[in-house]
Order: C-alpha cells, then structure tokens, then sequence
C-alpha cells in the first residue's frame, strides 16, 4: 500500500513537472529612459523587439514601458531622424539609450480625419464634417511665386473656379445670383482679399456644403478662410 502512495505521489510530480514546462513563461516589465546628445528626451522614438516594430513608443519625458517575452533577446529604439539603437536583453528590467547628436521631436503618424480644422467661428475634425475641405499650406516657399492670391487658390485647389478676381467654389456659374464665396481672414469677415500677398499666407482653407452651413445664408456659396503669417491663430 505504502509503494503505491509512494509512486502515486512521484507520478504527480512528475505530471506537474511536465505540465509546468510546457507553459509559456511569464513575461517581462522593461522600462527605459532614451535621449539624444544633449540628454534632451527623445519622444515618440518607437520601440522595437527583434527588429519588429511594436506599439509602443517613448512619452514626453523619453521614458518607455513594454513588456517582453522570455524569448525575447534584443531590444531596440527607433526614430526617422537617427536611425536605431539596440541593446541586448540580457535579463535587464532598465534598458536605457542615447543618440548621438540632437534627435528633434519624432511625428507620429495620424488618421487625416482627426485633423483639426479652423472654420472661424471655432474647430471640428474632419471625421465629423459631411461636406467638403480643401487646405493650402501656405508656408510652403513655392507659394511666393504666385502673382496673387487669386493665382495661389487657381493653381492649388481642384474644384475651384478662379476667373481674374472672381471665385466660384460650386463649381457653378449663375446668371442672376452672385456665386462669391465668403471669406474671413484671420476670424474675421471681409468683403475682399485682393490686398492679400501670397507670401503673407500662413493657410487657406475651403469648406463647401455641409461644412460650410455654421455661417448660415452667408456660406451659401462655400467660404474661403485664409489665416496670416504672424496673425498668432
């Protein structure tokens, strides 16, 4: 009686013993602090295991989190600027790294329907807009080489018709009605913009239909909101 219990009890350890190898291990906390030359933090670096990128990526302090698996053997950091770091795991909770010279803030890459737009009166995201925007970034040096303003919108956005001074943003030309869009520089409504440089222009954008609608009768014909170079908006 005294065998059996004797050998039941090895062969349950030995079950356990089995059972518990052929469990995947418990994965590991790895925190980090990156910076560049001048130990300013690196942001948005983008953290990577095995040379395969991950979803995590550093804060606003250069500090990262992430958690790595037992077979994990080489940790990395990544940015579009300076390239990358690695370092070998090696059983290490803290892994640290620094870039050579000074590493500027890295983007990140966002859907284009959470961009802000500026329609004057205030901001919404383009995912929550049924009509439709056109944007120029005026900031761009080739813009200076437009004669004039009416030139730059003519040249750069599809679907608008620019004849001399005059805009159309229906697409539409009416006989009877004036089909003049309206336009606010800087927050503010203007009869015109001809006094307008294109060097002057910090962005232009163009809402038509829906999009257009918060400014009432007046949005009819889409509006044109131009902001300026030092406006501070």
């Amino acid at each position: 009686m005294r065998s059996r219990i004797f050998l039941l009890i090895i062969l349950t350890m030995v079950s356990f013993s089995m059972s518990s190898a052929q469990k995947p291990g418990k994965k590991i906390k790895i925190s980090g602090h990156v910076v560049d030359g001048t130990m300013t933090p690196v942001v948005n670096a983008i953290v990577m295991l095995d040379g395969e990128k991950t979803n995590v990526t550093t804060d606003q302090k250069g500090m990262f989190k992430i958690k790595v698996k037992p077979l994990n053997t080489k940790i990395a950091i990544f940015t579009m600027t300076n390239g990358i770091l690695e370092e070998p795991l090696d059983g290490r909770k803290i892994i640290n790294f620094r870039f050579e010279g000074s590493v500027p803030v890295q983007t990140v890459d966002t859907d284009p329907l959470d961009e802000v737009v500026d329609i004057g009166y205030g901001s919404v995201r383009k995912r929550n807009m049924t009509g439709t925007v056109n944007k120029i970034d005026g900031t761009n040096p080739k813009y200076a080489a437009y004669r004039d303003i009416f030139d730059m919108i003519r040249g750069e956005v599809a679907g608008v018709q620019v004849v001399g001074t005059s805009i159309n943003i229906q697409g539409a030309a009416s006989l009877t009605l004036s089909t003049e869009p309206l336009f606010v520089v800087d927050g503010m409504v203007v009869n015109s913009i001809s006094d307008i440089q294109p060097n002057q222009v910090k962005s232009i954008e163009i809402l038509k239909g829906s999009s257009a609608s918060i400014y009432g009768s007046r949005g009819a014909n889409g509006v044109i909101l131009i902001k300026l170079i030092g406006s501070g908006n």
